[in-house]
């Protein structure tokens, strides 16, 4: 049967050519799938949903030395499911792993015991050595039986980062989200383990969101650099997501997954958020460089600069997207002084951070200027403060690895992140 070019399938073929211009493979499977080793994506059968042969493959390339069954091993973690567990832990648990390496246990050529190995899914610094394939209309099974047929799923390294439902241009974007994405994740649940980000789209409103996201909190994704104008189209959320670093560092360093409120939350980057905080990592390496090739003076790279928000904008998942980049791409032994001027805003911070798992230790808040000296003098990885608790003479300490981030809250419908 001859694939009909309806107004869906026409936004579809844009979608794909956007992929094919950020090199990625694409595979259209409507008219057939040959399964086995060999066949069209590797798989064995439509209830498969991780591309086994190309998971191998990559996961052999970046882990040198290591025999066939610590992959094999790695491959069967990922793809276990936990029928106790709900759909977002179960992403949470997944995206660790995806993330930090999969955990194995295997035995070497001598015969040896190996436990706790981690195995890399991700060539983070090399986005291009990964493979990337976007493929159209695979068939899928799901419970009882049920087949889907997602517009687009985009496979890195074999693992289905992107989910992407297209409507055409007369539908509204929220029946994208109510009906078909909502009919997918019941009846494909495994097909969303792994998932990164979801896009909506009817051509004219285009979203990006997670798993958890209610439709509200699908949001547009305007520029790919901050001095464009902001454009809500399929172009530049494609362009400004799926190009294959932007893809990775999202994935690397712009997901959070928040229990605070009694339930997994997954939280995606905004698109100022993903800007400024790479702005301000990229300002912060260039200081590195120019205090040491002596271009300025160490006064001068102490001062990173200030990250405007307005009001709403998420100042405290910000920071904690900022601080996790550092800490990842410049190593762990910095720590970060997050200081604000009101008692409510540093409980906000300081809630923000241990929502999302990156601070367990209650202590981290200074009681006192003694506590906040106190605390500057250990490896403590952030520290949160009132500004009014430096009311103390003299030095407040010699390290020269602490970053301060002011939250600098104004009258005006907005405020500002002060770095130094």
């Amino acid at each position: 049967m001859p694939y009909a070019y309806s107004e869906d399938t026409l936004i579809e073929q844009t979608a794909i050519s956007i992929f094919k211009d950020l090199k990625w493979e694409t595979a259209n499977v409507l008219q057939g799938e040959r399964f086995g080793a060999a066949g069209t994506l590797g798989r064995a059968s439509e209830a498969d949903v991780l591309l086994r042969e190309r998971f191998l493959r990559a996961v052999q390339l970046f882990n040198p030395g290591l025999p066939e069954a610590a992959f094999q091993a790695a491959f069967e973690i990922l793809n276990a499911d936990d029928a106790s567990k709900t759909l977002a832990d179960l992403n949470h648990e997944k995206y660790q792993i995806l993330k930090e390496g999969i955990p194995v246990s295997y035995e070497n050529e001598k015969g040896e015991r190996i436990e706790g190995k981690r195995i890399r899914v991700f060539n983070f610094d090399a986005p291009a050595e990964n493979d990337f394939l976007a493929v159209q209309q695979m068939w899928l099974e799901g419970k009882s039986k049920r087949r889907k047929r997602p517009d687009i799923v985009g496979f890195v390294n074999g693992i289905p980062l992107v989910f992407i439902e297209l409507k055409a241009h007369h539908r509204k974007l929220r029946v994208a989200y109510e009906t078909n994405l909502s009919d997918y994740k019941n009846t494909l649940p495994r097909l969303f383990h792994c998932n990164a980000i979801i896009i909506l789209s009817n051509g004219i409103e285009s979203k990006i969101g997670s798993l958890t996201s209610k439709f509200e909190h699908f949001h547009d994704w305007k520029r790919i650099r901050e001095d464009e104008e902001g454009v809500v189209s399929l172009d530049t959320i494609l362009r400004g997501v799926c190009d294959k670093s932007r893809l990775l560092d999202l994935f690397e360093n712009f997901i959070l997954f928040d229990n605070s409120v009694g339930k997994m939350v997954k939280l995606i980057a905004r698109n100022h958020q993903f800007i400024g905080v790479n702005k301000a990592v990229e300002h912060f390496q260039n200081q590195i460089k120019r205090r040491k090739n002596g271009e300025i003076s160490a006064e001068e790279a102490k001062r990173l600069g200030v990250f405007w928000h307005t009001q709403g904008s998420g100042k405290s998942y910000s920071m904690v997207f900022l601080c996790q980049k550092i800490q990842r791409q410049f190593g762990g032994a910095y720590t970060f002084l997050l200081v604000t001027d009101r008692v409510e805003l540093d409980k906000q911070i300081y809630g923000t951070f241990a929502g999302v798992g990156a601070v367990t230790n209650k202590k981290a808040r200074a009681g006192s200027g003694k506590d906040l000296k106190e605390l500057l003098g250990t490896d403590e990885k952030y520290i949160f403060s009132l500004i009014h608790k430096f009311n103390f003479d003299g030095t407040v300490t010699e390290r020269e690895n602490i970053i301060v981030i002011s939250d600098e809250a104004h009258r005006t419908q907005g405020g500002s992140l002060a770095l130094m």
